[in-house]
C-alpha cells in the first residue's frame, strides 16, 4: 500500500484517489506538451485527451479525425490561436469545442472560478446545434455549460449566468448580459471562438463584437472557424490574436465545394421562377429539398401560396422573425423527415446540420460566392452525395459566374425541358382575387424582393432595370406592381441630370408630341369632364373679392373687368398684403392705398392702433385670443395690500429713504432678528395648535368609550321584570362579540387571607322584584 511521503502512514481511499487524479493529471499534461502538431493523425484515440473527453466522443460514435480536427486540436490544445478554414460539413465544431473542453480540464476549473470559455455564433439555430453537440461530447465532465439566445426569459438567464464555466450565445444576446447583469463577470476568461467568423466579423455584427471585445480580457485564447475564413488585417487586429495558425485544409483544393456536391445553374427569366420551382418540387416528391430565398416576406408567400396548391409533399418555412420556440419545431420536423421541402432565408444558410439533404435550391440569387458556398452546404455533408440549383435572371448571370470562377466553384448550365413545365400563374392570380391576406402577403413579398436587389453592392450581378418588374408581380398573382419609393425617387435624380433638351422639348416637339397624344384613345375621368364644362361663367362670391391689375376690384358676377386688363404688363400686382402683419394677415387698407369695402367696420383695441375689419377671414380674428395678443399691450400683476391699495408684485425702494433708516448691514441684522423673532412665535402657536388637537382627540375618545360601556349595561337590563332568566337559561343565540371586552359588573368574592386557593365566585344574585333591581343600580352608580 502505497504511503504519505511525509509522516509515512499508508493513504486513505479519498486520499489515494485525489494522488492518482494528480498523476494522470501530470502525465496528460506532459503528453500535449510532447505531442507533433506537424505529424498527421487518424482517430481520437491518437490525441492525448483526459478519459472524460475520450468517454463522450467514443459514446457520441465520434473516432476517426478528419482533416481540419487533425490539424486544428493539436495546435489549440498547445494554446495557440486559430484561425480555421475548412469546407463545409468538414468536421469544425469538434475542432473547437474538444481543446475548449480539455484546456480547462487542465486547468482543473470548477465553478467557484467563473467563466472560462465562451462560443459566439452569429445564428440561434447554429448556436442550438453547437450546444447539443457539447452536451454530447461532454457529458462525463463536471463542466457547468448554458446556452444564452434571444427570444428566452432574460430574468432566467441572468440567475444561472454566474454559476456558468462554458457559455455557447448570439452577439447580441451576450452583449445584453455584459451590460446588464451584475454577477456576471469576465475577468477570468481562457478562450474565445467565434464560430462562422466572417459572418461575424462583417458589418452587421462589427459594433456589438467590437463592445463584447472590450469586455474581455486581452491574455485569452483565440478560435475562428468558417467555410469562407476572413483574413482581413483589421479583424484580426480587433481580436487581439496573437502570432495565429492558419489552418487552412482545402485552400489547394480544386473547389471550394466537397467534390460530392453536383451544381447547376437555370437561366430562367424573374416571372418564370415560380413556374419552374413547382414544377421541380411536383417532379421530386421522394426527395429532402431546401429552397433559398432572400427575405423572409417572400419565404411566407411561396409557403402559403403552396401550400394551398398542395404539391403533394410536407412543406416547411424557416425565417428570423419567427418566434424562437417555432422555429426549433421546424428544425426538429426538417431534420427527421423523410420527405419534406423547407422555405428558408439565410438564417439557415451557416453550420446547420440537417441529415440526408438531397437538393439545395437557390431560387433567389446569392449577394455573393461566399453566401452561395455556405447555401449549398447544407447536402453533401460528411462526404456523402448531394446536389444544387441555382435560379439565375439572364441579367445576373454574367457577373455570378464570374465571381464562382474566382472561388474555384465548379458548376454547369442545365435547361429546362419544356413539356415538364407547368405554369401557376392563373392559379396564384384566383387565389390572390379571393383571399386578400394571400394578396397582401405576395405585395410585401415583391417589395422585400425589389428592396434586397436595389440594396446590394454588387451592380454588375444585381441590376434593377433590366429586371421585368411588372411581369414579375403578375407573376404572384398580383393585379399590378406595387409602387415603390426609392425607385420613384431614382427616376427623379435622373429626370434632373437629363439633357436640357431632353428635360424641356421645344415647342415644335411639344406641339408634336401633343397631337400623338390627341391620336391614343385615352380614358377620359370624371375631373376631365368637370374640367371641359362651359358653365364657367357662373362664378362663386369669392371671386367679387378678387383685386384687378389697377387696384380695383373685380365687378360682382362677371369676369368683364379681368377680361379687360391690360395684358402687356410684364410684373403685375394681383393682391397687397401688409409686410408687418403676415400671421395675421390684416392692416389697415389705407395705408396700402385700396379701396376700403363699404361695409367695413374699425375696431378699437387698449394700447395698438385700430383694425380694419372688412372681411369673413378679419371677423374670425376678433374670436381669436391668441392672435389679439398681439395687438394688446403686455399686463402687468398687482396684489393689494391690507389697506386694498394696488401694488405692483416686485416693487424696487428709493434707495435715498432706504439709506436714510441706517446702516445696510445694521438693517439686515435687524431684520434677521424680527423674522428669527416671528418664526418662534409661529413655532410656540403651532406647538399650542397641535396640543389642542391631541386633547380634543383624546375627549373624543373617551367620549366614545363611555357611550360604548352604556350601550353594553343597557343591553344587560332585563326589558321584562316578571320575565327573567339568566344567559345559561337563554334560548338565544349570544349577541356577537365586540372589539373591546365588555364590562363586568359582578365582582367576585374577595379570597381569605391564608387561603391557599381563592374560592369561585358566587353565581350572579337573581332579580325578582322592582326594588332589587334599584337597590342593584343604587349600588353600582356609587
Amino acid at each position: 500500500m502505497p504511503k504519505d511521503p511525509r509522516n509515512g502512514k499508508p493513504l486513505k481511499g479519498k486520499t489515494l484517489k485525489r494522488k492518482r487524479e494528480q498523476e494522470d493529471l501530470s502525465s496528460l499534461i506532459q503528453r500535449v506538451e510532447d505531442l507533433n502538431v506537424k505529424e498527421p493523425l487518424k482517430s481520437f484515440a491518437d490525441l492525448p485527451l483526459s478519459d472524460p473527453t475520450a468517454s463522450g466522443l467514443s459514446a457520441s460514435h465520434y473516432k476517426s479525425l478528419t482533416d481540419i480536427q487533425s490539424r486544428a486540436i493539436g495546435n489549440a490544445l498547445k494554446g495557440r490561436d486559430i484561425l480555421g478554414a475548412a469546407k463545409t460539413g468538414s468536421g469544425k465544431t469538434l475542432a473547437f469545442l474538444v481543446p475548449v473542453l480539455e484546456n480547462l480540464y487542465r486547468k482543473q476549473w470548477a465553478d467557484h472560478d467563473g467563466l472560462g470559455a465562451l462560443i459566439l455564433s452569429p445564428t440561434r439555430e447554429l448556436a442550438i446545434q453547437i450546444f447539443e453537440v457539447l452536451r454530447k461530447i461532454g457529458r462525463y465532465h463536471t463542466l457547468s455549460a448554458g446556452l444564452v439566445i434571444g427570444g428566452k426569459s432574460l430574468r432566467e438567464e441572468q440567475e444561472r449566468l454566474g454559476r456558468m464555466n462554458i457559455l455557447v450565445c448570439t452577439p447580441g444576446r451576450m452583449l445584453q448580459h455584459l451590460d446588464q447583469t451584475a454577477l456576471f463577470d469576465t475577468f477570468n476568461l481562457q478562450m474565445l471562438v467565434l464560430d462562422e467568423a466572417d459572418r461575424i466579423m462583417d458589418m452587421g455584427f462589427q459594433r456589438t463584437v467590437d463592445a463584447i471585445i472590450d469586455h474581455l480580457p486581452k491574455e485569452r485564447q483565440t478560435m475562428l472557424f468558417s467555410a469562407t475564413q476572413t483574413k482581413k488585417v483589421s479583424d484580426l487586429a480587433r481580436l487581439s490574436l496573437q502570432d495565429p495558425e492558419y489552418v487552412a485544409v482545402h485552400e489547394a483544393a480544386s473547389s471550394a465545394t466537397p467534390s460530392t456536391l453536383q451544381q447547376h445553374y437555370v437561366v430562367t427569366p424573374l416571372p418564370q421562377k415560380l413556374d419552374v420551382l413547382w414544377s421541380f418540387i411536383r417532379s421530386n416528391l421522394k426527395a429532402k429539398t431546401m429552397v433559398f430565398m432572400s427575405s423572409g416576406k417572400q419565404v411566407r408567400f411561396v409557403y402559403e401560396s403552396f401550400r394551398h396548391l398542395q404539391p403533394g409533399i410536407p412543406l416547411l418555412h424557416l425565417h428570423g422573425r419567427q418566434k424562437q420556440g417555432g422555429r426549433l419545431d421546424i428544425m426538429t420536423r426538417f431534420s427527421q423527415a423523410k420527405h419534406s421541402v423547407l422555405f428558408a432565408t439565410d438564417v439557415a444558410a451557416r453550420g446547420l446540420d440537417f441529415p440526408a439533404v438531397d437538393w439545395v435550391i437557390q431560387l433567389d440569387c446569392p449577394e455573393d460566392s461566399d453566401t452561395y458556398i455556405h447555401r449549398v452546404g447544407r447536402t453533401a455533408r460528411y462526404e456523402r452525395n448531394g446536389r444544387a440549383v441555382l435560379f439565375l435572371d439572364p441579367s445576373e448571370e454574367k457577373g455570378m459566374m464570374k465571381r464562382l470562377e474566382q472561388k474555384k466553384v465548379p458548376i454547369e448550365r442545365i435547361n429546362i425541358k419544356a413539356n415538364k413545365q407547368h405554369s401557376i400563374k392563373d392559379q396564384l392570380q384566383n387565389m390572390c382575387f379571393k383571399d386578400p391576406e394571400l394578396k397582401y402577403l405576395g405585395q410585401k413579398a415583391f417589395i422585400s424582393y425589389v428592396k434586397s436587389i436595389y440594396v446590394q453592392k454588387d451592380k454588375e450581378i444585381f441590376n434593377l432595370k433590366e429586371l421585368k418588374l411588372e411581369d414579375y408581380a403578375a407573376s404572384l398573382g398580383l393585379p399590378g406592381a406595387p409602387r415603390i419609393k426609392f425607385i420613384k425617387g431614382d427616376d427623379t435624380k435622373e429626370r434632373k441630370n437629363a439633357p436640357r433638351g431632353i428635360a424641356h422639348p421645344s415647342s415644335d416637339e411639344e406641339s408634336d408630341g401633343e397631337d400623338k397624344k390627341k391620336e391614343e384613345p385615352q380614358v377620359r375621368t370624371r375631373y376631365d369632364r368637370m374640367f371641359e364644362r362651359r358653365n364657367q361663367d357662373v362664378l362663386a362670391d369669392h371671386y367679387s373679392k378678387l383685386i384687378n391689375d389697377d387696384g380695383t376690384r373685380v365687378a360682382d358676377g362677371t369676369n368683364g373687368a379681368a377680361d379687360d386688363a391690360d395684358e402687356d404688363d410684364f410684373l403685375s400686382v394681383k393682391r397687397r398684403f401688409d409686410a408687418g402683419d403676415k400671421d395675421l394677415d390684416v392692416g389697415s387698407d389705407a395705408d396700402d392705398g385700396a379701396e376700403q369695402r363699404k361695409d367695413a367696420k374699425v375696431v378699437h383695441i387698449d394700447g395698438s392702433e385700430p383694425l380694419v375689419i372688412d372681411s369673413k377671414r378679419r371677423e374670425k380674428l376678433l374670436k381669436s385670443k391668441k392672435k389679439l395678443l398681439k395687438y394688446k399691450g403686455k399686463g402687468t400683476k398687482l396684489v393689494y395690500d391690507e389697506d386694498g391699495n394696488p401694488h405692483e408684485l416686485y416693487e424696487l425702494e428709493d434707495e435715498e429713504g432706504f439709506r436714510a433708516r441706517g446702516d445696510a448691514k445694521e438693517q439686515q441684522a435687524k431684520f434677521l432678528a424680527e423674522e428669527a423673532e416671528r418664526t418662534r412665535q409661529a413655532d410656540v402657536e403651532d406647538k399650542e395648535v397641535a396640543r389642542q388637537k391631541r386633547r380634543e382627540k383624546k375627549e373624543k375618545r373617551k367620549a366614545k368609550e363611555r357611550g360604548l360601556a352604556e350601550e353594553n349595561y343597557v343591553a344587560q337590563l332585563p326589558s321584562d321584570v316578571d320575565d327573567v332568566s339568566t344567559p345559561a337559561e337563554s334560548d338565544e343565540e349570544e349577541p356577537r362579540p365586540t372589539k373591546k371586552p365588555k364590562v363586568s359588573f359582578v365582582e367576585p368574592e374577595k379570597s381569605k387571607k391564608g387561603d391557599k386557593q381563592a374560592k369561585p365566585a358566587a353565581e350572579p344574585k337573581q332579580i325578582g322584584s322592582l326594588e332589587e333591581l334599584e337597590d342593584l343600580a343604587s349600588g353600582l352608580l356609587g
